[in-house]
């Protein structure tokens, strides 16, 4: 039987707790309209043309290429002249329909396209459009950019419920929407056309960081001049997103539970504590229910020069898939029923990662409501030579199975995962699955 969250019936634990919705910032428009490159590359060529503009080679060396000579040509902030975001508007394809190689790197084995290839795609997209949005004119002809990017975060990511074919093209399309002194936020739309029908995979918001050509300091790049009423609105929007962005990621990373959720976790201890003992941790697991501990999947790998950015260090995209794949096999195994992803929570990128690192991934079920299934997901970095662990990514995944199954609840038994249920639940609430569900709340 399904209630909602003001009387929650789950297996034999019933939570009478009021809930509060927590916003994450949304996305901003998209001037996709206003300018349509006369032809849209791939995104092979897209990376190609990455390299070209800044002095990289293909092929993997130890060490680097130095790129200090090119710090002299560094501009000031009062170099740069007022960029539109149409300047920086650009698409790109993947040619699934006619590259048949592609079409295996690209496709699982139910024939759709994998959503953990795309995010790397609209990572590399993302610091593409950067590149259309800096305009360096002291910079001296065949001088290459004096510029490194970095993906500071993503911003919540939704997707669309249609199933995104592995034989049809996919386009992105995406502009800088909004800049700081040294950052850049880029909105970047996926879309497949299927019969002639334009159909929304997925929109997100990046947050790149300029830095210098060695990436030891921050870069200065360019203001935005919106160049119609369109691009004003987009970046009126802009200092309203970056305070919301700070405001969630404050109240889930320095995480304070609310009293309604300081409620939650008292009842959760009430409803697994034996009844007939009063025996030192002794729990029991109710009906219908699985403890977060057994609840997990994990899996560590070695990092290749394949996964690396332009800079030797491990490719952000590169990441971003891992945990997504290891998550959906988590979901897989846990519900015995096939995933579909709905969201992507916000993505902080803490520290870099080296590309001889071992990289350990472990997906966590923190959360379950009705057939959702919110999942936390720890990257680690493992020193090869000690075994220690140092944490560089955490991801937060939003994930559903068909309707009609109700997925087993899973239940935390120590005192830190009942904060990493209450963070799951919070970061479900302000899924747009959830808001869509809970409309028949009120």
């Amino acid at each position: 039987m399904h209630r909602c969250l003001c009387g929650v019936q789950r297996g034999t634990i019933r939570l009478k707790v009021p809930y509060r919705r927590y916003y994450a910032p949304p996305p901003p428009m998209h001037i996709k309209g206003s300018k349509e490159p006369i032809e849209s590359k791939t995104i092979v060529e897209i990376k190609e043309k990455m390299m070209q503009r800044l002095g990289l080679e293909p092929g993997y060396n130890l060490q680097p290429k130095s790129r200090e000579h090119l710090l002299q040509y560094q501009p000031k902030a009062e170099e740069l002249p007022p960029r539109a975001m149409q300047d920086s508007f650009s698409s790109a394809i993947i040619p699934l329909s006619t590259d048949r190689l592609m079409q295996d790197k690209y496709m699982n084995f139910y024939g759709h396209v994998r959503m953990g290839r795309l995010m790397e795609d609209m990572d590399l997209f993302a610091a593409w459009c950067c590149h259309g949005h800096l305009s360096v004119p002291t910079l001296p002809e065949g001088v290459h950019l004096p510029y490194t990017f970095v993906t500071i975060l993503v911003d919540n990511i939704d997707f669309a419920a249609n199933h995104t074919l592995g034989t049809h093209d996919i386009r992105l399309s995406g502009h800088v929407s909004w800049v700081g002194s040294s950052s850049m936020e880029v909105v970047v739309w996926l879309e497949q056309v299927i019969d002639g029908e334009i159909n929304p995979v997925t929109h997100a918001l990046f947050l790149m960081g300029a830095r210098n050509a060695t990436n030891t300091a921050a870069a200065a790049v360019n203001p935005i001049e919106p160049s119609n009423e369109k691009e004003k609105v987009i970046l009126a929007g802009g200092a309203e997103r970056k305070r919301r962005r700070q405001e969630w990621v404050s109240s889930t990373e320095q995480f304070q539970p609310t009293v309604e959720e300081i409620a939650i976790m008292s009842e959760l201890h009430r409803t697994t504590s034996a009844r007939d003992t009063l025996e030192l941790n002794k729990r029991n697991l109710p009906e219908n229910c699985r403890w977060m501990k057994d609840s997990f999947q994990t899996n560590t790998t070695p990092s290749f020069p394949e996964h690396r950015n332009h800079h030797n260090r491990v490719f952000g995209g590169y990441l971003m898939r891992t945990a997504l794949e290891i998550s959906w096999v988590a979901v897989f195994l846990y519900s015995k029923s096939r995933p579909y992803l709905k969201q992507i929570s916000d993505i902080v990128f803490q520290k870099p990662v080296p590309v001889d690192s071992l990289i350990k991934t472990t997906a966590y079920v923190v959360y379950t409501w009705r057939n959702y299934l919110q999942i936390r997901t720890v990257c680690d970095v493992i020193d090869k030579n000690t075994g220690d662990q140092v944490t560089t990514n955490t991801f937060n995944f939003t994930f559903a199975v068909s309707e009609d199954i109700v997925v087993p609840q899973v239940l935390p038994l120590s005192f830190h995962e009942t904060i990493w249920y209450t963070h799951g639940r919070r970061r479900f609430e302000s899924t747009e699955a959830f808001k869509e569900q809970s409309k028949d709340c009120h």
